[in-house]
């Protein structure tokens, strides 16, 4: 049974910075593809980053530059380190996971496991 468990989240001003962790359990690490997406109310859920098995990254335009995804394999954790953060950032962040490589974009339907979730507050 495949096991995502998001922290890290919480309330923090705008240009702050916070890291989620991801805590993965109950397949074979080395491979899979692992992604970050978000959703805020009333709005779709956002693909934001994902990483490969061989640690290609691939972020979505919102994000790139001030978010970085990264994984520890001998955690069996999945990170995303989020600087300069804006108040449009604000959302609940869901950590996925799949058995197949990444997907050019960072689409929910390319992931089967999902976690659930951490919220990310930035005030202005």
């Amino acid at each position: 049974q495949v096991q995502l468990v998001e922290s890290g989240g919480g309330s923090v001003q705008a240009g702050g910075s916070l890291r989620l962790s991801c805590a993965a359990s109950g397949y074979p690490w080395s491979v899979y593809c692992m992604g970050w997406f978000r959703q805020a109310p009333g709005k779709e859920r956002e693909g934001i980053a994902a990483i490969d098995d061989d640690s290609s990254t691939t972020y979505a335009a919102s994000v790139k530059g001030r978010f970085t995804i990264s994984q520890d394999n001998a955690k069996n954790t999945l990170y995303l380190q989020m600087n300069s953060l804006k108040p449009e950032d604000t959302a609940m962040y869901y950590c996925a996971a799949d058995f197949s490589l990444c997907p050019t974009t960072v689409v929910a339907d390319a992931f089967d496991y999902w976690g659930q979730g951490t919220q990310v507050t930035v005030s202005s």
